[in-house]
Formats: structure tokens, sequence, C-alpha cells
């Protein structure tokens, strides 16, 4: 990412049943939902005093995504994390980037396995 620290804190295989689609049905019945967040910051004053004060705890940062989630509807995946990204930088000045990948494994094409993902990768605006 090109930044002073390489330091991420990292939420990976979170699992929602949201109603986010383009098909009409999808707002109907819902589906299971597989969720990666990546959060770059600066960790190095957390890791010196061991205290929870110099970091963002995974509990805040999962309560945000959980929320950003079920906060409305998306057609498209691209929107949706958007959205959560855009909560994640309303909520911590101090996270630099966000990297996230939102997974529909049971989207409703004819496919016996597989996924259906996207990953935006964002800096906080300036």
């Amino acid at each position: 990412m090109n930044l002073d620290t390489d330091d991420t804190i990292i939420l990976k295989g979170l699992a929602f049943y949201g109603y986010h689609g383009v098909m009409p049905e999808e707002g109907i019945v819902g589906c299971r939902f597989s969720l990666d967040v990546t959060c770059g910051l600066d960790l190095r004053a957390a890791a010196v005093s061991d205290d929870v004060e110099q970091t963002i705890s995974y509990e805040l940062i999962f309560n945000i995504v959980r929320d950003a989630f079920a906060e409305q509807r998306f057609k498209l995946l691209e929107a949706l994390a958007q959205h959560i990204v855009d909560q994640l930088f309303a909520a911590h000045s101090n996270i630099e980037w966000v990297q996230i990948r939102v997974a529909k494994p049971e989207a409703p094409i004819p496919v016996v396995t597989g996924e259906f993902a996207i990953q935006l990768t964002r800096k906080r605006p300036e």
C-alpha cells in the first residue's frame, strides 16, 4: 500500500445473512454472505504499550461491519462494500486504508461449487 507501516487488523471469514442482490427474490429470500476486512493502521504504539486504547478493538470493527451490512439493501456487492468502508473511515480516523472482500457463495446462479465475490481496496480520502 506504500505506507510507512504494513500493520493491519484482519477480520476474516465473517458470515452474515442478508438481502442484497439485483434479483427481486434476493430481497425476499436472502442468502449467506462472507466478508474479509483488513484495516491498515499504525499499530506500533499498541505493540509497545500493550494498551487497547492505542489500537482499535476487533469487536469495534466487527460491530461497524455488522451494522453497515444490515443498514440498507444494496443491489451490488460493490456498493455494499463501499458503504462498509465509508463507515469504517467515518468511525476511526486512524484507519489509513481498508481492503474488503465480499463473497456470495449462494448467488442465484446454477453452479455446483464456488463463490462469487468482489474485492475493494480504498485509501482514506485526503
